[in-house]
């Protein structure tokens, strides 16, 4: 393979990538992550800022760019050439800090990561793959080895930041509940109209692709999906043409319902397929970063529960997707994106959601009563256009300052 030290299409456009990434802001686990460990695995959807994240550390990091090196699995340079081959001539060349980006690419990444680790002791070695991305345990084991972290879309706080609004600090659920008052009151002061930025947010500002994207961030959106069902999904599952077009149908279906649970055994009837198959595509399509399932009980990889209301997974999504883009179901789904990704999140007797098995919310308008769940013990209104509340009254807008 003599090509293989012919390496200057990859120097290139990592060079190109690290010179036009910005600096200003940071995701929210940018400084949780131990950049410092040998083996660190970074997944989330795509369009959430992974590659940007590892750029940025890099740019930040190392005086000299070439200490480091950035490639992407999905560039063409790797059709014609070894991963393998690549790794070991970057090694013995003094290559000691090795970014891969898109790992689901390869369809033996972790293996071929499990074999860099090990051959090359000094090697460090931090990807970023799909949401989709698993560890298959009849593989290479890395569970021993790596330091895994999930990445989301950006919250209504990271927005804030993002546009140079206000730097507001991350806030527990137990400092949000006790005392959301005073905590309102101080972002008024720095931020006197809360309410149409945070429309903004529901309709553009989960994907931080929005600031390029302008006036076609739906359609640019739009492609981000069917690249996660015709790349990414057969890139992590062995699935069929066949499959991914019934995913496709089963998004699009979904999409013109959520949240109303439909009747699922005829939308398997009508997608030509079983409870089984039918319920795989669901998952994947929340694996993915499409769907948001909430169910009334604790998920498991081994048994695939019935979901009790299917959401589209951010209310981005849901104008980018649904003609219908009704505002009750549009609360519901950003409450769901927004606590889920720090606290369980489950689907209750009466109400609309229960927290950590403690706390119960009903989501809704500014004219929304306690009269559904009155008189239940930790129960709380999410309630939208408002910018302070009272009581158990909670604005929806602060649940976007939980991460």
């Amino acid at each position: 393979m003599e090509a293989v030290t012919e390496i200057e299409d990859l120097l290139l456009h990592y060079h190109l990538r690290l010179q036009s990434t910005p600096t200003d802001f940071h995701r929210y686990i940018y400084d949780s992550i131990d950049w410092t460990d040998r083996l660190v695995g970074i997944k989330g959807p795509k369009g959430v800022g992974k590659t940007t994240m590892m750029l940025q550390y890099i740019k930040e990091h190392y005086a000299n760019p070439d200490d480091a090196m950035y490639v992407s699995l999905d560039n063409l340079w790797f059709q014609s050439h070894s991963l393998q081959d690549f790794v070991k001539y970057y090694y013995i060349h003094g290559g000691r800090h090795l970014f891969l980006d898109e790992v689901h690419y390869h369809p033996h990444w972790q293996t071929l990561i499990k074999n860099f680790y090990d051959t090359y002791p000094d090697l460090q070695i931090i990807y970023t793959g799909s949401s989709m991305l698993r560890l298959k345990s009849g593989e290479g084991d890395l569970s021993r080895r790596l330091l895994d972290y999930e990445i989301a879309g950006l919250s209504f706080r990271e927005f804030l930041a993002y546009e140079g609004v206000a730097q507001l600090p991350k806030l527990t659920l137990e400092e949000l509940l006790k005392s959301h008052v005073q905590i309102a009151m101080e972002v008024k002061g720095m931020i006197p109209s809360i309410q149409p930025l945070f429309e903004q947010y529901l309709r553009h500002g989960y994907y931080p692709f929005y600031k390029v994207a302008k006036t076609g961030f739906g359609s640019r959106l739009q492609r981000v999906v069917n690249y996660v069902l015709e790349v990414d999904y057969p890139a992590v599952d062995e699935v069929t043409i066949s499959t991914i077009r019934k995913a496709k149908r089963m998004l699009m279906v979904l999409a013109e319902h959520v949240p109303q649970m439909p009747t699922m055994n005829a939308l398997y009837a009508q997608l030509e397929t079983d409870r089984v198959q039918g319920l795989k595509m669901l998952y994947a399509l929340e694996r993915g970063g499409l769907l948001a399932l909430l169910t009334d009980k604790v998920k498991s990889l081994k048994v695939l529960a019935r979901p009790k209301k299917i959401f589209l997974n951010n209310p981005n999504l849901m104008y980018a997707l649904g003609n219908k883009t009704n505002i009750g179901t549009i609360r519901e789904t950003f409450f769901f994106n927004q606590v889920s990704q720090m606290y369980d999140v489950h689907y209750p007797a009466k109400g609309d959601f229960l927290v950590e098995s403690k706390y119960l919310f009903e989501v809704g308008g500014s004219d929304k009563t306690f009269d559904q769940i009155k008189d239940i013990e930790n129960s709380f209104l999410a309630v939208d256009d408002t910018e302070i509340g009272h009581g158990n009254r909670i604005p929806l807008w602060m649940f976007g300052l939980l991460y």
